[in-house]
Parts: structure tokens; C-alpha cells; sequence
């Protein structure tokens, strides 16, 4: 029996309370914090089409019992994480990032 694809599907509802949907792809934890890797999630195949493809990357904390998502604020942070996820992904999706010159 094929593996059936059960994308992780998380419904963000952003300050002015609006919901974005998002697939998670990855997860990363650190011995401080936690960080997620998301793409956007449509319905509507022209909004896919129009999507730029960039990955989202946010730390998550737990506050009172809920789950919160926040931009990383340092560049350096960032910079690491992203690249951390960059590794991960390009293995998991057997992707190829050469450079086309």
C-alpha cells in the first residue's frame, strides 16, 4: 500500500483577526526554542498560481495554554534557522539548488 501525503494544516488567526491557512513543512527544536517552516495553503488553484512559493519561517511559544507564532526579529537568528531549514528541506524534497549560470 502506498504512503498516502497528510500535509500538517495550522489555521492562523492573525491580530486583526484574520485566518491565513498554511502547510507546515518542518520543525525545528533548539535547546531555547521552537521554529516552524510554512508555506501557504489554498483552495483556489489562481490563488496557488499567483502564491510566490516563499517559505515562512516563525518561532513558536506557548503562552497560557496557547500556541503563539512570531517573526524571528534577529538577523543572525534568522539567518541560521533558515538555513538549517534550506538543508533539511533540499534532503527531504530532493531539491537542487545549483546555480542555473
Amino acid at each position: 500500500m502506498e504512503d498516502a501525503y497528510n500535509p500538517n494544516i495550522l489555521t492562523v488567526t492573525d491580530d486583526d483577526g484574520t485566518e491565513h491557512v498554511f502547510e507546515e513543512l518542518d520543525r525545528i527544536e533548539t535547546d531555547t526554542d521552537r521554529y516552524v517552516a510554512l508555506i501557504p495553503s489554498y483552495d483556489d488553484s489562481e490563488e496557488l498560481l499567483e502564491d510566490d512559493g516563499e517559505l515562512i519561517i516563525v518561532k513558536v511559544r506557548e503562552e497560557d495554554g496557547e500556541t503563539f507564532l512570531y517573526p524571528i526579529e534577529d538577523d543572525k537568528e534568522f539567518a541560521e534557522i533558515a538555513h538549517v531549514f534550506e538543508e533539511r528541506l533540499q534532503d527531504l524534497f530532493e531539491i537542487d539548488l545549483e546555480d542555473d549560470n
